[in-house]
This record gives C-alpha cells, sequence and structure tokens, in this order.
C-alpha cells in the first residue's frame, strides 16, 4: 500500500493511463499515413453541436434528475428566448445575453 492506496487503485490508475497513451498516440504511431472516411469527416462536422446539446439539453429540461412539471422554470423561458434570438439574428453572443437576460430575472426576482 502506498499511502492508504491500494495496489488494485493503482493498477486501475496504471492501466487508465496506458489506454489514454495509446489512444492518444495511435496515429503518431503508424508507420503509414491514414485518413478518415469522406462521411466520417462530414460527420466530425456536427461532433460539437452534438456535445453541447447533449449537455445543455438535460440541463434546461430536468432538476434532481426528474423533468421538471411546472412551466415556472426560469430555464425554460431563458432557452426560448436565447432560440429565438438565434433564429432571429444567428448570433452566439447575443443568445447567450437574450438567454440570461431572461433567466436571471426570473431566476433571481421570482426564485423560479
Amino acid at each position: 500500500m502506498f499511502g492508504g492506496t491500494d495496489l488494485w487503485t493503482l493498477a486501475v490508475i496504471v492501466g487508465l493511463a496506458g489506454v489514454t497513451l495509446i489512444t492518444r498516440c495511435f496515429f503518431f504511431i503508424l508507420d503509414r499515413p491514414w485518413g478518415l472516411p469522406e462521411w466520417a469527416h462530414r460527420a466530425l462536422h456536427y461532433a460539437p453541436a452534438a456535445a453541447l446539446a447533449a449537455v445543455i439539453a438535460p440541463e434546461i429540461v430536468m432538476t434532481q434528475g426528474h423533468l421538471i412539471s411546472t412551466l415556472h422554470d426560469a430555464r425554460l423561458y431563458g432557452a426560448v428566448a436565447g432560440t429565438a434570438y438565434f433564429f432571429w439574428r444567428r448570433g452566439v453572443l447575443g443568445t447567450m445575453l437574450v438567454g440570461m437576460a431572461v433567466y436571471l430575472p426570473l431566476h433571481l426576482g421570482l426564485g423560479w
């Protein structure tokens, strides 16, 4: 034991570090150039938006692991206002500002 850490925990840490190292260095280890198929390259353009939606959507419609059951939730109105602004002006900064301008008064002022 090393400072209260058992050998199993150390083995898991070393194993995860090894897997991380191999996966990150995979393209340097290969001896020939390797490229993605065109369909995969096109699909990667959507990955950041999909990841962002996967993080934000549950935060908007869920609380404490359950779907919200009331319309008295400031997140809903902030998301709707931000979405409307984005489709109107196509600006990301404005989307965040409008969403927060709606969310904060409802959350802080009304306690939603």
